[in-house]
């Protein structure tokens, strides 16, 4: 269903997606579907009901389901019309059967791949759609860090844990530089996985946040790019050699994207990782107008919204060849 509102793109940002999009036909396309509203996905939280048992249930209640992805059966669009906050208010969301989830946002915990029995950290973790992602996927076996800073964000992050049945959580309010540095320097395991899904200036999310292009602004870009910069050099030295980094935004911004992990593979021994997920991607940008990125960013994967029907999204992997002090 389509969207009807005044907002349109200001003249840097189009131009900047102009340069990104430059097949005039691609980018129309993006034009256009970023002033539709996005489809309905769900996630099943395998820690309460399987995926058979909820589609079933749901299916009962009238709803009709689809699960678009084979390999990823938990994923479910709702392809009935469903009335304005029918999804939040239903009994089985509130009972944490599922959880309401775009498909972009899942991607990134796809790509970091948590096992049972696991160490991870997901640093900026509110409201809490990866980390219970993150513990279902473990079984709640072994024990996340959920850290987020403001006491607000927290409050939901703990709501949202609790209502998804997640007991393998530690959920800590800290600064997420000073935590890093902090962690870094005790004698404490280090992580097997981290997850590094940074505030970011949210270019992908139009469909869902129309108020984002009047919202949009370059000077906060560059400044949540130096911030992001920061972020990734404090919590890389808290990865074990031989484990997963997952940097992912969602927005379309070279700036928060190709840079950041360009600065990361320049700085630190980094391996890029080549991607599987289940939607379209496109290679990271090797240039972005006077700057040129290392080799390796083209296996980050760029998510459009005209490629997928989805939001946008930036997902990027990496493996620790050796330990950093």
């Amino acid at each position: 269903m389509s969207k009807n509102y005044k907002y349109e793109m200001k003249p840097l940002f189009e131009e900047r997606m102009r340069i990104l999009l430059p097949d005039n036909k691609d980018f129309e396309n993006y034009n256009k579907i970023i002033h539709t509203s996005p489809q309905s996905f769900l996630r099943c939280n395998t820690l309460k009901t399987s995926p058979n048992e909820l589609l079933l249930h749901l299916e009962r209640k009238g709803w009709m389901l689809s699960q678009p992805f084979p390999n990823h059966p938990e994923i479910m669009l709702v392809t009935s019309d469903i009335g304005p906050g029918e999804l939040g208010n239903a009994l089985e969301h509130q009972l944490g059967y599922y959880y309401i989830q775009e498909i972009s946002s899942m991607l990134p915990v796809i790509a970091l791949n948590p096992q049972p029995n696991d160490f991870v950290l997901d640093l900026c973790a509110s409201p809490g759609s990866k980390t219970t992602q993150i513990a279902a996927a473990m079984q709640n076996q072994g024990t996340i860090i959920a850290n987020d800073f403001k006491i607000d964000r927290i409050s939901i992050l703990v709501s949202n844990l609790e209502r998804c049945g997640v007991t393998n959580t530690i959920v800590t309010r800290k600064d997420a530089i000073a935590f890093t540095s902090a962690l870094s320097k005790y004698p404490l395991p280090k992580f097997d996985r981290i997850l590094l899904d940074v505030p970011c200036s949210g270019e992908g999310t139009i469909r869902s946040s129309p108020k984002t292009l009047i919202q949009w602004n370059l000077k906060v870009i560059k400044k949540l790019s130096r911030q992001q910069k920061k972020f990734f050099a404090f919590v890389v030295k808290c990865l074990k050699k031989g484990g997963t980094l997952v940097y992912s935004t969602c927005t379309h911004a070279p700036e928060e994207n190709e840079e950041v992990i360009s600065f990361a593979l320049e700085n630190f021994p980094l391996k890029a990782e080549t991607l599987s997920l289940p939607l379209k991607c496109r290679p990271g940008i090797r240039e972005w107008k006077n700057d040129k990125f290392h080799k390796e960013v083209n296996k980050a994967c760029r998510i459009y919204p005209q490629d997928n029907d989805s939001e946008g999204f930036f997902v990027s992997k990496f493996t620790l060849l050796e330990d950093i002090e």
